[in-house]
């Protein structure tokens, strides 16, 4: 990669390493396919694919391929669109999609990548690099691949000032001092790192705009934000932007931002106009309205539809979509009130307004009620709205599992949820094809996470952090694939195919989510952190504010009662199946046990253990195995360069130290709290 101010470390490359092979057996079998690449097709796109496969072949192999213009009687490496080949076969390629085939081509074996779009080349470039990273036998390559999801995005939540809203990497690498960087190459990398794994769509600023921010889609900004989009787009990758729904008062002298007010539509439409003569291909807006202090329609007595239908109006002309979050909630709430519940309100918000949204709008929906907990219960809004385009929102920066500062492996949380049965049509509705749009025949869906990378060397702070970017869009492409499979894959292009390495790297992150579960907040409650920051454990930290974020412990019980019969009746917002098995206390899991129900230290889980007693042994397991996952690193020192080696190790002791804390803080403050003694009579404070 071409970094600038940032040498060119070990953990820079991150999975796009293309480290010189080193196993001859497989280069004497492979070579012949990396001597040349022969580019049919011309665009700035396919551009970026030949680009990428010269410079990586050459670190392969230290030899330059020829690249050729026109098919040669060699085997080859060919760039093409699909409807260059002369066959009658229907491979059904999306615009994203492609092929790559090892087939007879004009006569002569060759390596074909084919896309329906010159995107479709592109991420089969990728792809056939992937398979060369982990030597797959290039003689017999058969791939076809379309993306699941129409959007697969990331969202940035930097700001102009330079830092970014729960960043854990550094500073941003889009803005400083209030103005945009001028440093473009490191941007460059980042669409790199984005379209290899088939990410096609970015949000740069945060969605909580400020007063900057808001001029982002002023003339002053626009040429500039149009220069990042120009890089963006050479990878495939459309631009957005967050917008400052009070955008009309504050930027257009107006005295109001009502939706219905004719002067305001006639504002965005022209706001909108002017934005596409300067970004012809610009994706749209996301907006955070109505939601923690910032400004909405509900300021005018207007709902969410009438609020997002005025931008989808003026957006419409140009095959813009607005992406409208659904994170409202009351955020002043008293917190003796029982009845009133957090989890409830994006549901009780939404739902009213199934079928009255615009078809360019689409509602971008946290993965849970709350908000990117270790674990909770999956929003009940997927699957609720068939009439309304759904997508889904996943946290990639560990704001809530250990800030990047612990390893906590969030695929094996994604999957799950991807794979939750929703009930939405019966059986067989799970959330990865509600937000496929397949489920209702829903177009304009997809996924988008907020990202976790900053201007660190490294890019995400924690190098095993990558993985979770990789995976995260990996998992968007194909929501079918395996933890395991993608896992495997990131191990090995980040860290080589050694055996012991990729088996004990992959332990230690398969282990992780799990592990940082066990030593923080137990069965579901959430929670439980220092208010603001977010870090470290603090049992009461939020418990007595505006938020909503309650555990309601007591010296005989804690939980959240959400129950119909006596509790909030969130249960009640499911479908059949799912309220069924959350409203009863017989059938709730475990895991999510205090999310649904209050109950006495001394209920006894489906595991057999008391609440209490599951406290106790799980925070005290917690640390055996965050201690256990350093000695598993360690054992790879000779195998991994000390630059990675050495950061990792820093990062898992600061990790140990952290879940002794846990573990001392959350114990104390349940031994205290019930007056139970722990079965095995270990330390309590």
């Amino acid at each position: 990669m071409t970094v600038q101010h940032t040498n060119q470390t070990e953990g820079y490359k991150a999975w796009l390493r293309y480290d010189k092979i080193q196993d001859q057996i497989w280069l004497a079998e492979n070579k012949y396919w990396l001597t040349s690449i022969t580019v049919l097709e011309t665009s700035p796109i396919i551009e970026s694919a030949k680009r990428e496969l010269v410079e990586a072949i050459s670190s392969f192999t230290g030899q330059n391929p020829t690249v050729y213009t026109k098919h040669k009687k060699i085997p080859t490496i060919v760039l093409m669109t699909i409807d260059r080949l002369d066959e009658t076969i229907d491979f059904s390629l999306h615009d994203d999609g492609y092929l790559i085939q090892t087939k007879d081509y004009n006569g002569v074996s060759s390596i074909i990548i084919a896309g329906k779009t010159d995107k479709g080349i592109l991420y089969g470039s990728f792809h056939l690099l992937r398979l060369i990273q982990t030597k797959a036998d290039l003689n017999d390559v058969d791939h076809v691949e379309n993306p699941s999801n129409r959007l697969r995005m990331m969202n940035q939540w930097d700001n102009m000032d330079g830092s970014i809203e729960r960043g854990y990497a550094g500073n941003s690498i889009f803005y400083e001092n209030n103005t945009i960087t001028k440093e473009k190459d490191r941007l460059k990398d980042y669409a790199r790192l984005l379209s290899s794994i088939g990410i096609n769509g970015i949000s740069i600023n945060n969605v909580n705009v400020h007063k900057v921010e808001t001029k982002l889609i002023t003339e002053k900004w626009l040429p500039e934000v149009a220069e990042i989009a120009a890089i963006f787009r050479q990878y495939g990758i459309k631009t957005f932007l967050s917008i400052n729904y009070a955008s009309p008062i504050e930027i257009g002298g107006l005295s109001t931002a009502d939706p219905l007010d004719d002067e305001v539509r006639a504002w965005w439409k022209e706001k909108v106009e002017e934005i596409y003569r300067y970004i012809p291909d610009f994706g749209g807006v996301v907006v955070k309205a109505d939601s923690e202090h910032r400004p909405g329609p509900f300021t005018y007595e207007r709902n969410h539809a009438d609020g997002a239908n005025v931008l989808a109006e003026a957006f419409a002309p140009f095959q813009g979509i607005v992406i409208w979050r659904c994170f409202v909630y009351n955020c002043m709430q008293d917190w003796r009130d029982r009845k009133t519940d957090r989890a409830k309100a994006a549901y009780d918000h939404f739902k009213p307004l199934d079928g009255q949204f615009h078809k360019n709008v689409v509602l971008q929906i946290k993965n849970g009620p709350m908000d990117f907990q270790v674990r909770e219960a999956v929003s009940p809004l997927f699957g609720a709205m068939s009439g309304t385009n759904q997508m889904l929102e996943f946290q990639i920066t560990q704001e809530y599992t250990g800030q990047q500062r612990h390893v906590c492996y969030l695929l094996p949380q994604w999957k799950q949820i991807l794979e939750f049965e929703t009930f939405a049509k019966g059986e067989g509705s799970p959330i990865m094809r509600i937000v496929d749009g397949s489920t209702f025949d829903n177009h304009v869906c997809g996924i988008t996470a907020v990202s976790n990378i900053g201007n660190d060397s490294n890019w995400t702070g924690h190098q095993l952090a990558q993985a979770n970017l990789f995976g995260y869009g990996r998992l968007v492409w194909n929501p079918d694939l395996s933890v395991e499979e993608i896992t495997n894959e990131w191990v090995r292009l980040t860290f080589g195919n050694d055996s012991e390495v990729i088996q004990k790297v992959t332990t230690i992150l398969l282990e992780s989510w799990p592990i940082y579960e066990s030593y923080t907040s137990p069965l579901g409650v959430g929670w439980m952190v220092n208010p603001d920051h977010h870090y470290g454990p603090n049992v009461d930290g939020y418990e007595y504010s505006v938020w909503g974020t309650y555990h309601y412990a007591d010296c005989y019980g804690i939980g959240v009662d959400r129950t119909v019969k006596t509790g909030t009746g969130y249960t009640e917002q499911y479908f059949k199946e799912n309220r069924d098995l959350y409203e009863s206390i017989d059938t709730c899991p475990d895991e999510l046990l205090l999310f649904f129900h209050h109950v006495p230290y001394t209920h006894k889980l489906q595991s057999g253990k008391t609440v209490i007693q599951h406290i106790y042994d799980t925070h005290f397991e917690g640390v055996e195995q965050a201690i256990h996952l350093k000695e598993q690193w360690i054992s790879l020192m000779t195998k991994i360069d000390s630059e990675r080696f050495e950061s990792v190790l820093q990062r898992l002791e600061e990790q140990i130290e952290h879940a002794i804390e846990w573990r001392d803080i959350i114990n104390t403050y349940f031994f205290r709290k019930s007056g139970i003694e722990d079965e095995k009579q270990r330390k309590m404070y």
